[in-house]
């Protein structure tokens, strides 16, 4: 039933298919993220003939990729498939295209020579393809398409509550004003967060839970996509690297929400050797990096450090079941009690991710002083427009912003957004800092559960700050 699962990225994959400026469509993100699921499935509710060629189950399909005119690629297509193509009724999928470099460079003629037809080309380890400098690329005649896994209110809908998600993405600033979100539904929310933390993001395990309910078959899933990964380091590694990158892997689920430091993967392999591991995991979108800006304007990248960073997982579900916790451990009132709330940065990290447009390279960064008297770390930095919002997460109810009020001061900043496990609030506050400095600003507080509308609320913050 894993077809079935509602995904919010098929909005933008539709609004692809009527854009009179369309190109062929490269669909870029880790394995079991649920890609061909995406693209069959989008076919279908569009109602067109999809044409689905895999290259690593049929490698003798690269042959019709020799010539450089789409009408003859499109016609040994056909032949070979059995299945008639038709520019504006048909779909042209192109899955594993990793396994088919050569493809990437007749995207091109395509965008150029047949530009009614639909093409998507999609493949699980294709960042390793797009950094090889050994093809041409087709260079402004295709759009990239980013994408994660399942997010929480997705996640939601699979287990047949589109109400209550239909609820959240609608809730607005008045509703918290007024303390409209119950405490019956904020535990209830929590209870679904805690089973989706358990459960993970990736479709087969969403579908698996969907269906079964059985924590127990979900984690039998979760098993076999690991093994998938690993089967995968064989592709991209080998020999000694190939034993460093499961190493660095393993060591991941437990260095989330912390400054990666090399020493904390072995003290047996250089910097170089963990680094050049850890960026195989990134390429393979197993991994991502969160860097330290400074954050004193827009784009926050401007002024990242790339060698101050701290790692993100792919998937909830999987650090879950790396560090064997299960739905029972996540029960307790306190979240914080649990890994030390990383999981809570997890979960976060994981939504804002993808939360920017599909077009974009998903980056998130955040920021730390280490003075010796004053040090302070805001988990993310969000940016609306030329506002830059400070994030802080607190995996319980309660905590102090101390580092939030400094960063504030700092940078002369006005909003803040927290998250926690309490319900929304809004507040205007004042708070005086050690030094004596008063700092004034909004707090939106929002329970965790809510992070996919963080952007929407923080815009309309943003829009009306006379709260």
């Amino acid at each position: 039933m894993q077809n079935l699962l509602h995904r919010k990225e098929l909005t933008p994959l539709k609004a692809w298919l009527t854009r009179p400026t369309r190109k062929p469509l490269v669909i870029r993100g880790a394995r079991q993220v649920g890609k061909s699921t995406l693209v069959r499935q989008l076919a279908n509710e569009v109602e067109l003939a999809l044409l689905e060629i895999n290259f690593e189950r049929n490698p003798e399909y690269q042959e019709a990729f020799t010539t450089k005119d789409p009408a003859q690629i499109t016609a040994a297509l056909s032949l070979l498939a059995g299945h008639k193509t038709v520019a504006g009724k048909t779909l042209l999928f192109l899955d594993e295209v990793q396994a088919a470099p050569e493809v990437f460079a007749s995207l091109r003629y395509f965008h150029e020579e047949m530009p009614d037809l639909h093409v998507i080309a999609a493949g699980s380890l294709l960042d390793f393809t797009l950094a090889d400098a050994r093809f041409s690329m087709p260079v402004g005649r295709v759009e990239y398409f980013h994408l994660g896994p399942m997010g929480f209110e997705d996640f939601v809908r699979a287990l047949d509550e589109h109400a209550l998600a239909d609820y959240l993405s609608t809730l607005t600033l008045v509703d918290i004003r007024k303390q409209a979100l119950l405490k019956p539904v904020h535990d209830k929310c929590l209870a679904l967060m805690r089973q989706f933390w358990v459960v993970g993001g990736l479709p087969e395990s969403v579908a698996t839970y969907a269906n079964s309910q059985d924590f127990f078959e979900v984690s039998r899933i979760q098993q076999g996509i690991v093994a998938t990964y690993r089967d995968d380091f064989n592709k991209y590694s080998s020999g000694k690297r190939n034993q460093l990158v499961r190493l660095v892997f393993d060591r991941l689920p437990g260095m989330v929400g912390r400054k990666f430091k090399y020493v904390n993967v072995s003290r047996d392999h250089s910097a170089a050797d963990i680094e050049s591991a850890l960026q195989q995991l990134c390429l393979a979108r197993i991994a991502n990096r969160i860097h330290h800006t400074s954050a004193n304007g827009i784009p926050l990248g401007a002024e990242a450090n790339p060698s101050y960073f701290k790692p993100l997982y792919l998937d909830i579900g999987l650090m879950c079941a790396a560090l064997k916790l299960n739905v029972l451990d996540l029960a307790k009132e306190d979240l914080s009690m649990t890994n030390s709330g990383a999981l809570a940065e997890q979960f976060i990290g994981q939504q804002l991710l993808s939360a920017g447009p599909t077009f974009q390279e998903p980056a998130l960064y955040y920021w730390v002083r280490e003075a010796k008297s004053a040090a302070a770390e805001i988990d993310y930095l969000l940016t609306l427009g030329k506002e830059i919002i400070p994030v802080e997460i607190k995996a319980g109810k309660s905590g102090t912003l101390k580092s939030l009020h400094q960063f504030l001061k700092e940078k002369s900043r006005t909003y803040a957004l927290r998250f926690n496990s309490d319900v929304p609030t809004l507040l205007n506050d004042s708070k005086t800092l050690t030094d004596g400095r008063i700092v004034d600003y909004h707090l939106l507080s929002l329970p965790l559960y809510l992070v996919e509308q963080a952007h929407r609320l923080a815009q309309e913050l943003l829009g009306n700050d006379e709260v």
